[in-house]
């Protein structure tokens, strides 16, 4: 095989892994809020640890770790590493007005100056910048 004219033969993201300060809040904020279902969910004791496999809706799996004494994120959103999530969402009205009935405080909607797409943040409980990007569908 040629490498440098070969493609790598990705299919799609398989899972986004978070790291929670806080195992009760985030596993409630991602079940209630974000309507994830839970795949499955284990205590590592030797390290005094959660693992929380996550399923959104759309099919995008989460992987929601706690550790004890985790550091804080440095800064929002500009920390080097994973900048935010953003989720594809064909109705972002509705996605925003039930965000604010379930606690969670999206920003005022923006327009993305490159592609005219409607999009807002909001932030999980430990801070993790999450995008919703309308779609047409």
């Amino acid at each position: 095989m040629d490498a440098p004219s070969a493609r790598l033969p990705l299919a799609r993201v398989h899972h986004v892994a978070l790291i929670t300060a806080d195992y009760p809040r985030a596993r409630r904020f991602y079940l209630e809020v974000l309507d994830a279902e839970v795949i499955n969910e284990t205590y590592r004791e030797h390290r005094d640890s959660h693992k929380l496999d996550l399923l959104l809706p759309g099919g995008i799996q989460l992987e929601l770790f706690s550790f004890p004494s985790p550091p804080p994120r440095p800064s929002y959103p500009e920390a080097c590493g994973l900048r935010h999530l953003a989720l594809a969402t064909t109705d972002l009205d509705t996605s925003v007005a039930l965000l604010e009935v379930r606690g969670a405080h999206p920003e005022p909607i923006r327009i993305d100056e490159y592609t005219g797409a409607r999009f807002t943040f909001f932030s999980d409980p430990d801070g993790t910048p999450i995008e919703l990007y309308e779609v047409e569908t």
